[in-house]
């Protein structure tokens, strides 16, 4: 078994793997910057001497961090096409990040 403590929470419809210190951005989480949060949809954890995985979720656990932005991603074009009936339409996309540091597992 390995030494170092991590877990894997979900948020977002996404899964992350998280370790203290760690600097991630998930889908848009309310709060303002320098606010705590509190992840509690933990579905594995090691806290390096057992793992434990949740069925669906690890009870009594959870994982906290600050939030230290909200920022939007870059724009990504979605552009759909249709051969030989003159169909084409262009639109464009920014998803609304939040970047949190983990602080305790």
């Amino acid at each position: 078994m390995s030494k170092e403590k991590y877990a894997v929470i979900e948020t977002g419809g996404k899964q992350y793997k998280v370790q203290a210190g760690t600097i991630l951005d998930f889908e848009k989480i309310a709060g303002e910057p320098k606010s705590k949060v509190t992840f509690d949809k933990v579905i594995l954890l090691n806290d390096g001497q057992s793992l434990k995985i949740g069925q669906p979720y690890v009870e009594g656990a959870s994982i906290t961090g600050t939030v230290l932005e909200q920022k939007r991603d870059d724009k990504v074009i979605v552009f759909k096409f249709k051969p030989k009936t003159g169909y084409k339409k262009t639109q464009g996309h920014r998803q609304s990040l939040t970047t949190v540091k983990i602080d305790s597992i």
